[in-house]
C-alpha cells in the first residue's frame, strides 16, 4: 500500500469517529464565523520509508510571527478556488514546491486562529529530496520531521503562558533545534488525533 493510499484510507476511516479536536487558540467562546479571513496551509508529507513531514522557520524579518515554525500557506485568495489551490500556491511561493509534485491525500480539520483566521490544512504526498527554492523574504529555512515523530502524542507538550491577563495554554513539539508550537502544533495535535496514524 502506498503512503497515499494509507493517509488517505486513515483519512476516511476517522470520519465517523469523534475525537477531542482543539478547535482554535480563541479566547472568549467561539469567534463569530464570518468574520474570520479563509486560510490554507499545506502538510507537504513525503513519501519515503520513513515519511516526514515538511515545515519551514518563517524569517526573523517579517512583522507576523517572524522566526515561528509554519506550514507552507496562508490567505485564500479570490482566484484560487478553495483551499487546495491556495495551499499548493502558497507552498510554490514559500518554498518553490512545484504544485504538480503534490498528490492531494484530502482535507483536514480547520483551526481557528486567535489572529481572526480559520484556517485549512491540505494533506498531500510528494517525493522525497526535493530541490526547493525558499523564498529569502519570507522563509528562513524549510526542515523535515519524522511524520511518525509529530504524531506520536508523548511528543506533545502542554504548557501555558499569560497572556493579556489571562493563562493561554497551547502545545509544543520540540524536533532538534526547532521548537514547533501555537496553530502549527495545534494542528499537528489534530492530525494525530484525528488519524491515531501507525507506521
Amino acid at each position: 500500500m502506498t503512503l497515499v493510499e494509507r493517509l488517505t484510507l486513515a483519512l476516511e476511516r476517522s470520519r465517523g469517529a469523534d475525537p477531542i479536536l482543539l478547535t482554535g487558540d480563541h479566547h472568549d467562546g467561539d469567534p463569530d464565523i464570518a468574520t474570520l479571513a479563509q486560510a490554507a496551509v499545506l502538510i507537504a508529507v513525503t513519501e519515503r520509508a520513513e515519511p516526514g513531514v515538511l515545515l519551514t522557520r518563517r524569517t526573523d524579518t517579517l512583522s507576523k510571527h517572524p522566526g515561528q515554525v509554519a506550514f507552507p500557506g496562508g490567505r485564500i485568495d479570490a482566484g484560487d478556488g478553495g483551499p487546495v489551490a491556495a495551499a499548493l500556491r502558497e507552498a510554490d511561493e514559500e518554498i518553490g514546491l512545484p504544485p504538480a509534485s503534490v498528490q492531494i491525500v484530502g482535507i483536514a480539520d480547520r483551526y481557528r486562529t486567535i489572529t481572526g483566521f480559520e484556517v485549512t490544512p491540505v494533506i498531500g504526498v510528494v517525493p522525497p529530496d526535493l530541490v526547493l527554492k525558499p523564498s529569502e523574504a519570507e522563509v528562513a529555512a524549510v526542515f523535515e520531521v519524522p511524520l511518525s515523530f509529530i504524531l506520536d502524542t508523548t511528543n506533545h507538550l502542554e504548557a501555558t503562558v499569560e497572556w493579556q491577563g489571562r493563562n493561554r495554554h497551547y502545545y509544543e513539539i520540540f524536533w532538534d533545534d526547532q521548537r514547533i508550537w501555537g496553530a502549527t502544533a495545534a494542528m499537528i495535535v489534530n492530525l494525530s488525533r484525528r488519524l491515531r496514524w501507525t507506521a
